[in-house]
């Protein structure tokens, strides 16, 4: 990571969720969830060719082709409408191809189109910076009357990071603000939530965006059973910042399901925890903010006391004056290790940032999702990839106006893998089977030769990346599944059983 001081020179229509089927999207906190995965990726350096015309699958095919018809015959897809396409990643041979142009809701499989999209128009070595200013450079004893914080739409800062920003303030001699601590997240428009989600719950994989952000606009509440029946249960909150308060109405012992809910209050986010809970047992829930900003401030102002920096004033929002002074640029983590947090966990928040950060880099502020979606389709066109059908309103993925056929998604995967300017970097970014990400506790016959993006809402699931084949051939592939009527554990079965497939001689 690299901060720069000032002075110095230094050599990223509905969502009806089923509450049953667990979110494509498994980190929230980068202690807990989000450590650094550093998967190694290998790079295929070809030019890329485009996806041919279907053909007759060659004989040497054919017990493969007869594998992956198969898994797409199981029952649990039976009356879905499916996509798939497979191709040779070395010359783009179509392998296996059903229905492979229709345009399907792609769930997760979207974030593949906006991470190929920010790494051609940043590079993977670009990092968002975020600045901190004072109405005046710090006085004889490190005080300055006001604090500004200008959020760069970086979506990868955590409370660590935070901490890290706190302490390059205090080296280069901050020591008190006397009085607020004032944001401006003017970077981006102000709609936190896209239209077509509507409505929104609490659960962290719908978090709100902001140009300012922390730990992914989401923190966990702790709670854990009383030891009397009918006793109050005990609940934590991290970060233990004053942006929440803790309303806990909940109850040890037998009755009404556990409830984690939250709602604005003056100054902040009220947690309401309500329900039955078992004597001394535990449970994490992931909680997304209201006011991702705020929240940001808080866990600033937080960490900013932890390196002996004291704040007398309140949190409010207002523009950096153009007198003010600039104390400190601070870079986050490279766009290459924001793209592996954003695919290895199916990260929302972080597609929906860089859709913004993409709109803002074309149009100037406040980056909105339309000019946003607009710069992902033209990157897309400028790289011939066959955008036929594409329809993309976020970049997530959490919509289900979104389209996306399995052609264009397998196109996008060989465009990836094949370039010398990133290439390298996206491949790590894939989870890898049977071995991390979303794919940790999946697809266990095709284990690591197999590098895909999972997606999943409610009656729709996909799978697309990269197979290697026992002699040593690598296939590209895309599979969409649309209205599968089963649960979505056996139609997730099914891909992996096309996953699978593509592996086995």
């Amino acid at each position: 990571m690299r901060r720069k001081l000032p002075g110095r020179k230094l050599p990223d229509n509905l969502v009806r969720v089923n509450p049953h089927v667990p979110p494509d999207w498994i980190g929230v906190l980068s202690r807990q969830l989000l450590r650094l995965i550093g998967a190694a990726g290998g790079i295929l350096f070809a030019a890329s060719v485009p996806l041919r015309a279907a053909e007759p699958a060659a004989p040497a095919d054919a017990p493969l082709t007869r594998g992956l018809a198969h898994a797409l015959e199981a029952a649990p897809l039976r009356g879905a409408r499916v996509g798939a396409l497979v191709v040779d990643d070395a010359d783009g041979r179509v392998v296996f191809d059903r229905e492979a142009d229709q345009p399907l809701v792609p769930a997760s499989n979207l974030k593949i189109l906006t991470a190929l999209a920010a790494l051609r128009v940043f590079g993977p070595a670009h990092a968002f910076t975020t600045r901190v200013y004072a109405d005046a450079v710090p006085d004889a004893e490190g005080g300055v009357g006001t604090l500004y914080i200008r959020g760069g739409g970086d979506p990868g800062l955590t409370s660590e990071d935070y901490w890290r920003l706190a302490a390059d303030l205090h080296r280069a001699g901050l020591r008190r603000v006397r009085g607020d601590l004032v944001i401006d997240d003017s970077l981006f428009d102000g709609e936190r939530w896209h239209p077509s989600w509507q409505p929104t719950t609490a659960r962290a994989y719908v978090a709100p965006i902001g140009a300012l952000m922390a730990n992914y606009s989401a923190y966990a509440v702790v709670v854990t059973g009383g030891d009397a029946q009918g006793g109050p249960v005990a609940v934590a909150v991290d970060p233990p910042i004053g942006f929440f308060r803790v309303d806990n109405q909940a109850r040890t012992g037998a009755g009404k399901r556990l409830a984690v809910d939250h709602r604005a209050i003056d100054g902040g986010e009220e947690v309401v925890v309500t329900g039955a809970f078992p004597r001394r047992a535990e449970r994490t829930f992931q909680r997304s903010v209201l006011d991702p900003s705020g929240y940001a401030a808080s866990v600033l102002r937080l960490q900013l006391g932890a390196v002996g920096i004291t704040v007398g004033g309140a949190v409010r929002r207002a523009y950096v004056p153009e007198t003010a002074h600039e104390l400190l640029a601070f870079e986050g983590r490279p766009l290459s290790d924001v793209v592996r947090r954003f695919l290895k966990f199916s990260n929302n928040p972080i597609g929906e940032a860089l859709v913004k950060s993409l709109s803002a880099s074309a149009e100037g502020a406040p980056g909105n999702w339309k000019s946003g979606v607009a710069v992902v389709r033209r990157e897309l066109d400028a790289l011939g990839l066959p955008t036929a059908g594409l329809v993309q309103v976020d970049g997530s993925g959490l919509s289900y106006d979104d389209r996306a056929t399995p052609r264009l998604l397998a196109a996008a995967v060989r465009e990836g893998s094949h370039s010398f300017r990133f290439g390298a970097e996206f491949v790590a970014s894939l989870p890898i089977g049977s071995t991390d990400g979303t794919l940790e506790r999946r697809a266990h016959r095709a284990g690591p030769e197999l590098r895909a993006k999972t997606g999943l809402l409610t009656r729709v699931t996909a799978l697309s990346g990269l197979a290697r084949r026992p002699d040593g051939h690598t296939l590209a592939f895309s599979v969409i599944v649309n209205g599968f009527r089963g649960d979505a554990h056996s139609a997730i079965a099914a891909l992996d059983a096309f996953a699978a497939a593509l592996v086995q001689p």
